[in-house]
């Protein structure tokens, strides 16, 4: 294992988002109007990992975990914090077969997936070139239909080269997981563009169908399938694992808010939201887009997090 001090940055310095006002009160759809962003287009019909990859899983019918009410109050006891909007948020790219290939240098070499990596010029940074943040570069291959993502990413020599803390590249036709106990560019060794909230998604489409990725800011030393890598020394069973998954209970009412927020609720009642860092607590993660209404996404700030429930949890790892 390496050290697990890097893993600790919260993504909340990247979360200012503004809070609307009563979910009732948004029900309209938002403008559409604006010029695309890289979305949709690029992806087309295929779907992020195959049907039956843990992150596309239906897991509404599946059944509660037994320590499910300790485990949510060890996230927090408050509601869900959108991580993205019209500004902040994860960005991600697309490449193809004309882009360059780049060498980029590890921190934590012996846990990353070796370059060269397809970036794009002037590929998005999270936070932008100058964050002191995590600092994540997300790329999509939709011609080799590989994904491609960077922790702690610094552009060298004009962008001609690079530097990143951690890299993991990621077949998206298979299932195959990361070697045991190996981090990616998130902390639990996931892929992060999967569970990225997407306008594309969420308004274009109004359909989310997989897992959405969250924080908490506390977490077990230990892992759930398909997480492969823990940040926590901390052995109480009381705090989450990485990889856990919460749904959204069945019961809750998510009829009276924005249409895009309801999209995201549905997903979260049957795909649910895995853990995948540390940070603040019930933290969703997406995309940025200038289309995103902030008003309207500080809806699910309403959500408190005990409308949530932990899916039954497999081995966990240690």
């Amino acid at each position: 294992m390496r050290s697990i001090a890097r893993f600790t940055l919260s993504l909340a310095s990247f979360a200012l988002l503004a809070c609307g006002g009563a979910a009732s009160s948004l029900t309209d759809p938002p403008e559409t109007s604006s010029p695309d962003t890289p979305s949709s287009p690029a992806l087309g019909a295929r779907r992020v990992f195959p049907s039956d990859n843990p992150w596309n899983t239906d897991v509404s019918t599946q059944p509660v975990d037994p320590a499910s009410t300790t485990l949510i109050a060890s996230c927090g006891v408050r509601n869900l914090h959108p991580d993205f909007g019209s500004v902040y948020g994860i960005p991600y790219t697309f490449a193809g077969s004309a882009t360059p290939k780049r060498p980029v240098s590890f921190d934590y070499a012996d846990e990353s997936d070796p370059g060269p990596y397809p970036i794009p010029d002037g590929a998005p940074i999270e936070g932008g070139a100058s964050s002191t943040g995590d600092r994540h570069v997300l790329v999509v291959d939709t011609v080799a239909w590989k994904l491609y993502e960077l922790f702690d990413a610094h552009p060298l020599n004009a962008g001609t080269s690079w530097s990143a803390g951690s890299g993991a590249v990621f077949d998206l036709a298979s299932n195959a997981l990361r070697p045991m106990y190996w981090t990616s560019a998130d902390a639990a060794g996931l892929p992060i563009f999967p569970g990225l909230v997407r306008y594309d998604e969420a308004v274009t489409k109004g359909v989310i169908d997989h897992a959405v990725r969250f924080t908490c800011p506390r977490t077990r030393k230990g892992f759930i399938a398909p997480a492969r890598h823990y940040a926590s020394s901390d052995t109480s069973s009381t705090l989450p694992p990485m990889g856990m998954r919460v749904r959204l209970k069945a019961s809750f009412d998510v009829s009276s808010y924005p249409t895009e927020v309801q999209v995201i609720l549905r997903a979260m009642k049957q795909y649910g939201m895995i853990l995948a860092d540390n940070g603040s607590g019930w933290y969703v993660t997406g995309a940025p887009d200038p289309r995103w209404s902030d008003d309207r996404l500080g809806a699910l700030k309403q959500i408190p997090s005990s409308a949530f429930e932990v899916v039954r949890m497999g081995t966990v790892t240690r």
